[in-house]
């Protein structure tokens, strides 16, 4: 597995980066929310990770002056439930810092979701603003 967080100030780094809103909003990729949401479930179950998540993201969206209509609750929800099951299936004795980085190797590609999702149903406004069950295959 590539290293990809060599300590585990690393990770500290990125969820304050994104709590204080402190990140340049371009520099809030794909690895940075699977980061986050490692280190929040790690930190809480689902609910309470998804929860932080959305307040989070919707604290950024409104501090870089994004609009949140760019916030996807469905995705939201999804990527939650994908880094929560594959954490499951993880040694839980692992050090946060292996898990974060098991993670990032194993869903790093942000089309993960086409496999699960048409695109015609994720531009819904019902899938914007709320959790959609898949369309393509169950999670």
């Amino acid at each position: 597995m590539a290293g990809y967080y060599k300590e585990f100030q690393e990770i500290e780094v990125v969820v304050d980066g994104f709590e204080s809103c402190t990140t340049v909003k371009e520099d809030f990729t794909h690895r940075s929310h699977l980061t986050v949401a490692a280190y929040y479930l790690h930190c809480s179950n689902q609910d309470e990770a998804t929860e932080r998540m959305r307040t989070g993201l919707l604290r950024f969206l409104d501090h870089h002056g994004v609009g949140r209509a760019k916030f996807h609750e469905t995705l939201t929800v999804f990527w939650i439930r994908t880094v929560s099951g594959f954490l499951e299936g993880l040694d839980q004795t692992l050090p946060l810092l292996e898990m974060t980085n098991a993670v990032i190797e194993s869903l790093s590609d942000s089309r993960l979701v086409f496999e699960y999702y048409s695109e015609e149903l994720l531009r819904t406004d019902e899938t914007r603003n709320g959790w959609v069950a898949p369309d393509l295959k169950d999670l």
